[in-house]
């Protein structure tokens, strides 16, 4: 009989490549990893790692059984979601992979929500790009909160995830209080920021894409932007008069001390937010009572984006005044 933490641990060296990596994105020993796959290898029958000195790679055999691993970890998943399902408690724990801004907006609407399903615990981890998806892939997170700033739908990973749109989150000026366009009287003329001291996320961060489209016309970022990880660290920086950003609006719930904001273009580039789930675990209880809970947030979130968006000055080109 094939043990099941093994075959867990098999599909993780799969998609990780290293008995070093894989010991450390499940908190075990390296010599306790290796130790579980070689004792999967004598229940199998069969050499599933090639192993040498520095290194380990899969056998054929290995990612033959690694792949059929994925598809009897999602069935028992699903066999456990049915158990709940029928006993209809809401019990366990739920954990919840959401990027830094929407673990922000959302973790205290989901806390008030969830509080009174005693018997479940929530967990809520920020990640970085493409973390939240791969983690809930591998169902190291249950949920993952996940955005888009493609306009593309979301990889459904073989029909194994599914997605559903949470919000629209519309990207928006950031400028100290001092700037010359803190003042809402002065119009907000792209052209004219070309040469601005610009601070933008890292090329291939996804808020790097949505700065790079907005000034694509005017031939893209400056060669010269200052380049910086985290949006927090961005806004800080904004405010202590270090340059100009285009954020999206969902950043300005982590503080706005020292900055004005100014709505850019209807046409500037915005990002979708998803949540995304496995299949598989859709029928559990506490599975289905924050995916409810999520949405419900979501309704709030975007409300308030819109009502902080309404207090923000408009885009007025060629005009010195005008809009709200």
């Amino acid at each position: 009989m094939l043990d099941l933490r093994r075959l867990q641990l098999l599909k993780e060296f799969a998609d990780k490549g290293t008995i070093a990596a894989t010991a450390a994105s499940l908190g075990y020993t390296a010599s306790a990893v290796s130790q579980q796959l070689s004792a999967l290898e004598r229940e199998a029958g069969a050499q599933l790692l090639d192993r040498t000195a520095r290194s380990a790679e899969l056998t054929e055999t290995g990612r033959l059984l690694a792949d059929q691993a994925e598809q009897i970890l999602a069935l028992v998943e699903a066999a456990e979601a049915v158990l709940d399902e029928r006993r209809g408690r809401v019990t366990g724990r739920v954990t919840v992979a959401a990027f830094p801004t929407a673990a922000v907006a959302f973790a205290p609407r989901l806390a008030q929500s969830l509080r009174r399903h005693t018997g479940m615990q929530l967990v809520l981890r920020q990640t970085t790009e493409g973390a939240g998806i791969r983690q809930v892939s591998a169902a190291e997170a249950d949920i993952a909160l996940v955005d888009d700033w493609t306009g593309r739908r979301p990889d459904t990973g073989a029909g194994k995830l599914r997605h559903e749109h949470l919000l629209r989150d519309p990207m928006v000026l950031a400028v100290p209080e001092g700037h010359r366009l803190a003042d809402p009287a002065v119009p907000v003329e792209l052209e004219r920021l070309r040469d601005e001291a610009w601070i933008a996320a890292p090329q291939g961060e996804p808020s790097r894409y949505g700065t790079d489209t907005l000034l694509a016309d005017l031939g893209g970022a400056p060669a010269a932007a200052w380049e910086f990880e985290g949006l927090g660290t961005i806004l800080s920086l904004v405010s202590r008069g270090i340059g100009i950003a285009a954020v999206p609006a969902l950043s300005l719930s982590a503080g706005t001390a020292g900055l004005a904001f100014r709505r850019l273009p209807e046409d500037a580039p915005s990002r979708d937010v998803y949540m995304a789930v496995r299949a598989a675990s859709l029928r559990r209880p506490a599975i289905g009572v924050t995916l409810r809970a999520l949405k419900e947030a979501a309704v709030d979130v975007q409300r308030d984006l819109e009502e902080v968006l309404d207090r923000i000055p408009g885009h007025r080109p060629g005009r010195g005044n005008g809009g709200d």
